[in-house]
């Protein structure tokens, strides 16, 4: 056992008793990180259900809108060729608890339509306001969703750590810090007694 390869000393019981003490202070605060990202997590589950849902029903809107508007107007491929690619997405980071949460921005910038009016109509107008919305909540949701990978990565190996401090770690320096008092409290009770051996025999000798 651990505790039987530690020399019982007042030093190491001091060390041991420190030691000790960090690793709980240790346990509760990585009990309190893993309980702040769990409930970060919760929250971005719940929010990237709504948006899954909204960008579903969005997408039946847009499909919708562009099927009438292919059916008043014919393939209306040309003017989806006018719309310029997305160029304006933003990366940043935010930290929760010490987890780097990426925070994902398109650049805000006038809704410019870049087809003209005099061959298209409301349905095609419909359709491209619907995926400009696509495209925004997406972006949303690929932040949220990869957040929520990082918290998981982040909760389990905080759930490991804590795990070893409980179960290895505090319960090892228990057991060295009971045995160093033990031996300690042992070596006093036999120094006492060995002093009173020595008394009893000097007030022997005396008389």
């Amino acid at each position: 056992m651990a505790e039987q390869q530690v020399f019982a000393t007042k030093g190491n019981l001091i060390l041991y008793k420190k030691a000790l003490k960090l690793a709980a202070l240790g346990y509760e605060l990585l009990d309190r990180k893993r309980n702040i990202l769990i409930r970060e997590l919760m929250s971005l589950v719940d929010k990237a259900g709504e948006l899954r849902g909204s960008i579903e029903d969005t997408y039946k809107e847009a499909y919708s809108a562009l099927q009438l508007a292919n059916i008043s107007m014919g393939l209306v491929t040309p003017y989806a060729n006018c719309i310029p690619v997305e160029t304006g997405v933003e990366i940043s980071t935010r930290s929760v608890m010490g987890v780097e949460l990426p925070k994902v921005t398109l650049k805000e910038r006038p809704l410019k339509v870049t087809y003209g009016f005099s061959q298209t109509d409301s349905q095609l107008d419909r359709a491209y306001l619907a995926f400009e919305k696509v495209k925004q909540t997406t972006a949303v949701l690929a932040e949220v969703e990869n957040s929520i990978y990082r918290l998981s990565v982040a909760i389990k190996k905080t759930q490991r750590r804590a795990n070893a401090l409980q179960n290895i770690i505090i319960p090892r320096n228990e057991r060295i810090v009971k045995f160093i008092t033990d031996s300690l409290e042992e070596k006093d009770r036999e120094e006492f007694s060995r002093m009173k051996v020595i008394k009893a025999a000097k007030l022997k000798s005396a008389k």
